[in-house]
């Protein structure tokens, strides 16, 4: 059974990484049919949702994923604090995954802010003219480059490899 739910967050993964293999190709074949700036930029921003939202869902996915590892048919969690609900705080893909949460940069992280950048509106931002210019740092929000949504996903899929991995060999 759990390989089943492998195969799903394995599948959600595959499919994102295809959407940011489109990033890096030519967005046209034929120069004739060549898209636009705004139609390029309009491709390459729903490469990067599709993406994003693909690597969350796989996420919660692995979620539920470690539940049915630990027989819980029953419940679906969406967070960690779910999970451990349904299965406590003692397994150690509970632990792992605190550990995880809790390291500055990791995977976990990254997804995070992912989700609260695509979950809410944009910020707005103030005109700048020569009487209002202040030095101020401002919050670009999480990297979303192809590079680190890569990153993040090659991590996912090896937490669920592993994860599959050693409950196969049980």
């Amino acid at each position: 059974m759990a390989s089943q739910w492998h195969s799903l967050v394995s599948q959600k993964l595959f499919l994102a990484r295809t959407l940011l293999g489109q990033l890096d190709r030519a967005t046209a074949q034929n120069e004739e049919h060549a898209p636009n700036e705004a139609e390029q930029a309009l491709r390459r921003e729903a490469a990067i949702q599709g993406a994003t939202e693909l690597l969350l869902r796989s996420r919660r996915l692995l979620l539920v994923m470690i539940a049915r590892l630990y027989q819980n048919k029953s419940e679906d969690p969406s967070t960690l604090d779910d999970l451990a609900s349904a299965i406590g705080e003692e397994p150690s893909e509970v632990n792992r995954l605190r550990e995880i949460e809790n390291r500055s940069g990791s995977w976990w992280n990254h997804l995070d802010q992912l989700e609260m950048a695509q979950s809410r509106p944009p910020a707005t931002r103030k005109t700048v003219s020569t009487d209002n210019i202040i030095a101020v740092s401002a919050d670009s929000g999480p990297d979303r480059s192809a590079a680190a949504l890569l990153k993040t996903l090659n991590a996912v899929k090896h937490f669920a490899d592993d994860l599959e991995e050693q409950h196969s060999e049980w």
